[in-house]
């Protein structure tokens, strides 16, 4: 006889269980070792009757020798089974055991971990909780140079980890608002991804990446104009690097088609020349404010190696 193992994902609203997990719980007599598994009062208005038991390993895998039986698993009961496991091959005949995935997370299931521990934290954690946008700040520009690091780094596992401190400083800001929260900031990019992607979830064909460009460019303009901000250069972020500032301005305005000559004699100086080595480093296809910082590197590590190599330092 077979012990049926139904399991099911904490991400996922109790009560919506696979058709093949429907028909395993009203196979046998169903088994579970907590009395608030959140699937009882589902499968009590189902007409299943679930018995609370004392969890014993050797106890259930005899019983499934004589019996089809079935065990709700606990979310967090991989221990319990894994003792389930060692006394089944233990018996002269062990059952067979089954598992059959009730629910099961989809792709970014545990982003809903990530709100649920902000939460918690906001609530509970004084440091958390005294926290606002403003004081947020210092950390959120933290972590995306650390991120960038990493990628200049070529240290892609560092990587992931990260990509998750930044992410908590979204799901942070998202729980700190009182007029929005993380489905709102999910919802928004959702939404204007697939509007500004028309090449994917609609009807327009594009055979490169420029004319996907251009499609992005024309539906930002049609944005702005919704919105009542007709300047090409609305929603630039003033308070970047100066070098990624002068790229950004420099890179929307000749999309909007403006002349050259704007860009000329801008500045006195030494602004002037940074201003213009940043233009003809656009028309290069160069990053300008990645060159630098890479010419920073190479210089950091010509430093470290002086200092390594004992050099008199006056």
């Amino acid at each position: 006889m077979p012990l049926i193992v139904v399991t099911t994902s904490p991400r996922v609203a109790p009560g919506l269980l696979s058709h093949q997990a429907w028909q395993a719980l009203r196979s046998g007599p169903v088994l579970t070792a907590s009395a608030a598994h959140p699937q009882l009062p589902y499968l009590a208005e189902a007409g299943v009757e679930v018995e609370v038991v004392e969890p014993d390993p050797s106890g259930l895998a005899r019983r499934a020798v004589a019996e089809t039986v079935v065990w709700l698993s606990e979310q967090d009961g991989e221990n319990f089974m894994r003792a389930v496991g060692h006394a089944a091959v233990a018996l002269a005949e062990p059952p067979v055991i089954e598992v059959v995935p009730g629910s099961y997370d989809l792709p970014g299931a545990r982003v809903l971990d990530l709100v649920a521990v902000m939460d918690r934290l906001r609530t509970e954690c004084p440091w958390d909780r005294k926290q606002t946008h403003e004081t947020l700040v210092p950390y959120l520009l933290e972590e995306a140079y650390e991120v960038l690091e990493t990628i200049e780094r070529g240290d892609y596992q560092a990587l992931r980890e990260e990509l998750g401190d930044l992410l908590l400083q979204v799901v942070f800001h998202a729980r700190v608002a009182d007029d929005f929260d993380m489905d709102d900031v999910a919802a928004g990019i959702v939404d204007k991804l697939v509007r500004r992607h028309p090449h994917v979830f609609g009807s327009v064909r594009v055979e490169s990446a420029d004319e996907v460009n251009d499609n992005w460019d024309a539906i930002k303009a049609a944005e702005r104009a919704a919105k009542g901000t007709e300047s090409v250069l609305d929603g630039v972020p003033m308070g970047q690097p100066a070098l990624s500032l002068a790229a950004q301005l420099v890179r929307r305005a000749e999309r909007a088609g403006a002349p050259e000559s704007l860009s000329a004699a801008v500045g006195q100086g030494i602004a002037r020349e940074l201003f213009d080595l940043v233009r003809r480093a656009a028309e290069g296809g160069l990053d300008a404010e990645a060159e630098l910082r890479a010419a920073a590197r190479s210089y950091r590590d010509r430093v470290r190696a002086w200092e390594s190599s004992g050099q008199d330092r006056g």
